[in-house]
C-alpha cells in the first residue's frame, strides 16, 4: 500500500480506441493518461491504480491486432505509473464473436493475468495487488478495500451475446460469475467493497433502466440513443447488466442487494457514453440505493457515440486513512461542456461502511 493518507483510484471506461483514432486522430486513452501526469497545460492529478471499465475497441465486430497494440501504444503513454497499475476488465465492445476462441483479442492485449506480457506489457511483477481469479472475474485487495471485477461476456453465444451483426449492448455475465460475486461478498463484511463490472445495475444511474438506452421515433418504433438498437437482441436492457447465465432481465445482483442492503459499498461501471449532468430516467452518474453507492464513470471517448454526444470523462475516488469518507471527483478532458479539469458541480462524498486503512 503506498504511503500517505490518501489512496487514489482513477476509475475510466469506453476509450473506444480505434473510433476516435478513425474519427479525429484523437488518442482517447493516452491523452487522459498524459493529462493525469501533469504533460500539458491542464490540471493533472495523482492516482495510485485505475480500474479501467471496458470497451477498449471500437469495432462492431472483434477487434484486431492492429488495435490491439494501438492500445497498448497508449497505455505506455504512462511515465509515472507502469502498465500493471491499470486493472482491466472487458466491455462488449472487446468481445469476440460466434466461432472464435473466448476472449482471445482481450485476453492477448489487455491481459489482466498478465499472461502475454510480450503483447500486453503487463508483468506480474509489476502489478502492485495481485489478483485471484481469470480475466472473467477477479478480486484483489489494497488495505482493507476489496475490488470485486468482473468483465462483460458479450462474447457468449446469441442472444446473450454479440452475433453476425455486431456487439450488442445489453451487459451480461455467467451464472457463475453471480455466485463468485455473492461468496466474496458474505466472506467480506469486516472490508469495504467494491464491485466493478462494464455496465450499470438496473435502474441505478443515469438511462440505466429498462428501454432508456433507446428512443422511441414518431411512428412508435424504438430505435438506437445511447446504444445501437438490435431488434432481436435484448434492446430493453441495453444500458444495464441484463443477462445473468440464460436469464434475461434476471435482476440477481439488485435482488440480493435489496434484500442485503449495504452488503457492498460501491458499484463502479461505465457503458453510457453522456455528460455530467446528463438526468435520464431521473438518475444522475452518481446515485445511493440499497445503501451502495452507483458511480457511472462515463467514457474517454469522444466520437464512439450515438445521437447523443459523449463528454470525455472519468472519476477519481479518494479514500482518506482512518475515514469513511470517500471523495468521488469528475475531471473533463476535453472542453466540449466545460473547461477541462474538474467539474465542480459533479463532484459527491459519500460514505462507506468502514474506514479505510492502509493495512489489511
Amino acid at each position: 500500500m503506498p504511503e500517505g493518507s490518501a489512496f487514489r483510484v482513477w476509475a475510466n471506461g469506453c476509450a473506444h480506441v480505434g473510433t476516435d483514432l478513425r474519427a479525429g486522430g484523437r488518442e482517447s486513452l493516452a491523452e487522459a493518461i498524459r493529462q493525469s501526469e501533469g504533460c500539458g497545460p491542464v490540471p493533472s492529478f495523482d492516482w495510485d491504480i485505475a480500474l479501467c471499465l471496458g470497451d477498449f475497441a471500437g469495432s462492431q465486430r472483434t477487434p484486431d491486432d492492429a488495435e490491439g497494440a494501438e492500445l497498448v501504444r497508449q497505455f505506455l503513454a504512462a511515465r509515472k505509473h507502469r502498465r500493471g497499475q491499470f486493472y482491466a476488465i472487458a466491455g462488449n465492445h472487446d468481445a469476440t464473436g460466434p466461432g472464435e476462441e473466448r476472449q482471445w483479442w482481450f485476453r492477448t492485449w489487455v491481459d489482466p493475468e498478465g499472461l502475454h506480457p510480450e503483447r500486453s506489457r503487463v508483468r506480474r511483477a509489476e502489478v502492485p495487488f495481485p489478483i485471484d481469479g481469470t480475466w472473467e472475474r477477479y478480486s484483489f485487495r489494497a488495505g482493507n478495500v476489496l475490488f470485486l471485477m468482473m468483465s462483460d461476456r458479450n462474447d457468449l453465444d446469441p442472444p446473450i451475446g454479440r452475433g453476425e451483426t455486431g456487439g450488442y449492448p445489453a451487459g451480461a455475465v455467467t451464472e457463475e460469475t453471480f455466485a463468485w460475486w455473492r461468496q466474496q461478498v458474505e466472506a467480506n463484511p469486516q472490508r469495504i467493497i467494491v464491485s466493478a463490472h462494464h455496465h450499470m445495475l438496473r435502474e441505478t444511474t443515469v438511462a440505466s433502466g429498462p428501454w432508456e438506452g433507446m428512443k422511441r421515433a414518431a411512428d412508435g418504433t424504438w430505435t438506437g440513443n445511447y446504444h445501437g438498437f438490435f431488434a432481436d437482441e435484448a434492446p430493453r436492457g441495453a444500458s444495464y447488466l441484463y443477462f445473468v447465465g440464460e436469464r434475461p432481465d434476471a435482476g440477481a445482483f439488485e435482488g440480493y442487494l435489496q434484500e442485503h442492503p449495504g452488503a457492498i459499498d460501491f458499484w463502479l461501471g461505465g457503458h453510457t457514453h453522456t455528460n455530467p449532468d446528463d438526468r435520464t430516467g431521473g438518475r444522475s452518474h452518481v446515485e445511493r440505493k440499497w445503501g451502495v453507492t452507483f458511480v457511472n464513470v462515463a467514457a474517454l471517448t469522444r466520437y464512439h457515440t450515438g445521437p447523443v454526444p459523449s463528454t470525455p470523462m472519468s472519476r477519481l475516488l479518494t479514500f482518506t486513512e482512518g475515514s469513511p469518507e470517500v471523495s468521488i471527483g469528475c475531471y473533463l478532458h476535453t472542453a466540449h461542456h466545460a473547461p477541462v479539469g474538474w467539474y465542480e458541480p459533479a463532484r459527491r462524498v459519500v460514505r462507506c461502511r468502514h474506514p479505510f486503512r492502509r493495512q489489511p
